[in-house]
C-alpha cells in the first residue's frame, strides 16, 4: 500500500531549507526510497511549509527514516525551523490520477460504437493535435472529430491502455489498438481484415482535465501492410 508522509514546519529561513533538501538528494543518491515529494508554502503564512513525501509503502519509508543522512538532516532541518515540525502518517486508500483517467476514457469514447459523442467534456474546443501521418496538424474540437470519424467510418475497433505515466500536466500513454477494415480508409476498399498497430501518446491537460494538445507516434506503415496496400510496392 502507498504511504504518504505530511511534514509541518515554520520557518523563516526557506532558502537555507531549501539548500539543505538539495544537499538531502544529493548525499542519499541511489539509496532514497522517496518516490515523489512536493513542497507547498501556505498563501497566508510565507513562514509556514508542508512538505508530502510518496513511499511505495510503509515500510520504504522507514527504510529511509534509517538512512543516516536522514538522521543528521533532520537535525538540520529542526535548526533551521521556529519551533519543533509535526509528521503525520498516511496510508493512501484511494488515489485517483485524473488526468490518467481521462486519456483513457478518451480512448474508450473514440471506440463507443454507434455515434461519436461531443467529446467536449474531454477535449478543449482549441485542442491541438501533432499527428505525423498528416501533412497539417489538426487545430480545433471539429478538426480532430473529422479525424475520428475518418478512423471510425474504416473500422471497428478498441484500445488496450498497455502503460501510462503521468507528469505534471501530461500523460504519456502505450497502447495497443485492433480492428476489423469495414469501410474505405485512405482510398482503400474495405477488406474484413483484422488489424492491429500499437502506438503511444502524449496529452497536455489543462487545469479543468480537458485535453488540449496531443503527440502521436504509431505504426500506420505496419497497419498499411495488413491491409495489403504495400503488396503491389513488393511486386
Amino acid at each position: 500500500m502507498t504511504f504518504v508522509q505530511l511534514i509541518d514546519c515554520k520557518t523563516s529561513r526557506f532558502d537555507e531549507m531549501n539548500r539543505l533538501l538539495d544537499t538531502w538528494v544529493e548525499q542519499t543518491k541511489g539509496k532514497r526510497t522517496a518516490t515523489h515529494s512536493i513542497i507547498g508554502k501556505d498563501r497566508s503564512d510565507d513562514s509556514h511549509l508542508i512538505e508530502i513525501v510518496e513511499f511505495p509503502s510503509y515500510e520504504e519509508a522507514m527504510r529511509n527514516s534509517n538512512l543516516p543522512e536522514t538522521d543528521r538532516v533532520f537535525r538540520e532541518m529542526v535548526a533551521l525551523c521556529d519551533e519543533m515540525p509535526t509528521f503525520t502518517d498516511l496510508d493512501v486508500v484511494r488515489d485517483e490520477q485524473l488526468y490518467a483517467a481521462n486519456a483513457r476514457r478518451l480512448l474508450e469514447t473514440i471506440a463507443t460504437k454507434g455515434d461519436l459523442p461531443p467529446l467536449n467534456d474531454l477535449m478543449a474546443e482549441n485542442y491541438h493535435d501533432h499527428d505525423p501521418a498528416n501533412e497539417q496538424d489538426n487545430i480545433g474540437l471539429d478538426a480532430i472529430r473529422r479525424e475520428m470519424e475518418m478512423w471510425r467510418n474504416g473500422f471497428d475497433f478498441e484500445f488496450t491502455v498497455e502503460d501510462q505515466i503521468s507528469q505534471g500536466d501530461r500523460v504519456c500513454t502505450r497502447w495497443t489498438w485492433g480492428g476489423t477494415h469495414k469501410g474505405e480508409f485512405l482510398g482503400i476498399a474495405p477488406t474484413g481484415r483484422k488489424v492491429r498497430m500499437t502506438g503511444t501518446t502524449i496529452w497536455r491537460f489543462q487545469e479543468d482535465g480537458k485535453i488540449v494538445e496531443g503527440w502521436w507516434q504509431y505504426d500506420r506503415l505496419g497497419l498499411m501492410a495488413q491491409l495489403g496496400a504495400l503488396d503491389a510496392l513488393e511486386t
